[in-house]
């Protein structure tokens, strides 16, 4: 018979102590376990990881082994063949962490324990996109819109069916025990009742009205008032507004994602409010006092004399009031001098006059005209 290295097969060398040995296995027996790794081979290797801890997480075997080596107990096959005796009674594997898959060997078998009954499991949550208008972004109104969503059975009160009565296939535990014959022994595994769906109950006669699955679907329209301030892409959560959880979860949530369309005047910053204001030259040029719009209506504004193109005017408090910055903000006036295309022989006989008279003594015609 080959000579088996233990120490090797838990990837420990020979002067590991107790609780690496022990750490070592842990990792291997959780890796090669047959329900988790599928190989074909696992199942030999997890054995080999089983005899190899069977050996050296006891001191007087330990001793044995070092002096002799796995000779010392190939007459000695009292268990699992090949001298595999001790098995893993009474060894924890809780912090395994292995969880649904096992929890503890027991002499020549073990039993795995799903932990838990029916889940609570939420319900779904949806998105809406819903288009707002440019005013009603800036002021906040009232919409609503109309959604499919889940709701609870008021027929059964989310239960699935009327009558209830102990489930027979579980005794009213909610799990139930199936064995398998393994190399190890006999394997016990815990897991939900698949008749009750670990409710531990079942019913004598299934709800009509939602076909047993306890909800039933709804139209719905919900109305939401939309918040001053909000601007495009913005996102709201409606809580609780989704469709209805299971096993007593709770209910989704609706999630709105707002568009705004542009305005074909203003322009948007934030809270900011900006407007481009046409200007004459001699508006510019002689100062004006001209109407304008705002958010708020029309205002009369006095442009001052050498308005220049392009200037930026700030108008304080003429911006949005925003319940999420729970601010206002500002008004932008961008000047925009134009400059006509077409004049009639008039016009421009005055143009002329007005530049033969003195027009070049301001400081950006002087500085440009130090370098020609």
């Amino acid at each position: 018979m080959a000579k088996k290295d233990y120490y090797e097969t838990l990837g420990v060398d020979k002067n590991a102590s107790d609780a690496d040995i022990k750490s070592a296995f842990r990792k291997k027996a959780k890796e090669y376990h047959p329900d988790v790794n599928k190989d074909p081979a696992a199942a030999d290797k997890f054995k080999e990881i089983g005899e190899a801890y069977s050996v050296l997480s006891d001191t007087s075997k330990r001793k044995q082994y070092d002096q002799f080596g796995s000779a010392a107990f190939d007459n000695n096959a009292g268990g699992y063949g090949g001298g595999f005796s001790g098995g893993f009674s009474g060894f924890d594997f809780d912090d395994l962490d292995l969880g649904s898959i096992f929890e503890q060997f027991m002499g020549g078998g073990f039993t795995s324990r799903n932990k838990g009954s029916k889940r609570k499991t939420k319900g779904e949550d949806f998105l809406v996109k819903l288009d707002l208008t440019f005013e009603e972004a800036i002021f906040g109104t009232e919409k609503s819109f109309n959604i499919t969503i889940d709701e609870e059975c008021s027929d059964c009160n989310g239960e699935g069916g009327h009558d209830p009565e102990t489930c027979s296939h579980c005794s009213g535990r909610g799990r139930v025990i199936t064995e398998q014959r393994t190399i190890l022994g006999v394997i016990q595994t815990e897991t939900t009742c698949p008749y009750c769906k670990g409710a531990g109950k079942q019913f004598k006669k299934t709800c009509s009205a939602c076909k047993g699955k306890g909800n039933v679907k709804k139209n719905k329209d919900i109305k939401l008032r939309v918040p001053s301030g909000v601007e495009d892409g913005d996102q709201m959560r409606l809580a609780g507004k989704g469709s209805a959880g299971t096993g007593g979860g709770p209910n989704g949530d609706i999630y709105i994602n707002f568009k705004v369309k542009n305005h074909p005047l203003f322009k948007r910053d934030g809270k900011d409010i900006y407007l481009v204001v046409p200007l004459t030259i001699t508006e510019a040029a002689l100062g004006c006092t001209k109407k304008i719009p705002t958010i708020y209506g029309t205002e009369k504004f006095s442009f001052k004399a050498g308005t220049q193109n392009n200037e930026n005017i700030k108008i304080r408090g003429k911006g949005i009031e925003s319940e999420k910055n729970r601010s206002t903000g500002d008004m932008y006036l961008i000047t925009n001098i134009i400059i006509p295309n077409k004049l009639d022989r008039k016009q421009k006989s005055l143009l002329k006059e007005l530049d033969a008279t003195n027009l070049t003594n301001e400081t950006a015609f002087k500085n440009f005209d130090k370098y020609l």
